[in-house]
């Protein structure tokens, strides 16, 4: 073994984070998109650091941000996720990239897994 190598590397997301870390990314992340609610700021400051401005991109409104599933979760996070963290299935969104799943509605869950399913389908046949 050698020495340890991540103790110095920045994680995706973790450069470019303004003075308060990820407390501060929320906030600004308030400040720039005050259309989230700062429970979903700060959730996507602590999910995916300075990576979040490129999921928001330049959204001047939450329906910009395309499909709302709940919980503040959108179609824009939900392309992310698939495109650069390759989720695949809504456990993979919900339980094992964003945790919401502890407070979705069965509803939510359903819209989603469809969701997943119809844009997988359009993904493959474009191939």
């Amino acid at each position: 073994m050698g020495p340890p190598w991540t103790g110095g590397s920045v994680l995706p997301g973790g450069d470019g984070l303004p003075a308060g870390g990820v407390a501060g990314l929320a906030a600004e992340l308030s400040r720039r998109y005050p259309f989230l609610a700062a429970a979903t700021a700060a959730r996507l400051a602590q999910s995916y650091g300075s990576d979040a401005y490129r999921i928001l991109g330049d959204a001047p409104s939450a329906a910009s941000l395309g499909r709302a599933f709940g919980q503040g979760l959108s179609e824009a996070e939900i392309r992310w996720l698939v495109e650069r963290e390759w989720a695949r299935t809504a456990d993979d969104v919900l339980w094992r990239r964003t945790k919401l799943g502890l407070r979705m509605t069965p509803a939510a869950v359903r819209e989603l897994t469809a969701y997943l399913r119809q844009s997988r389908t359009h993904r493959t046949a474009a191939k």
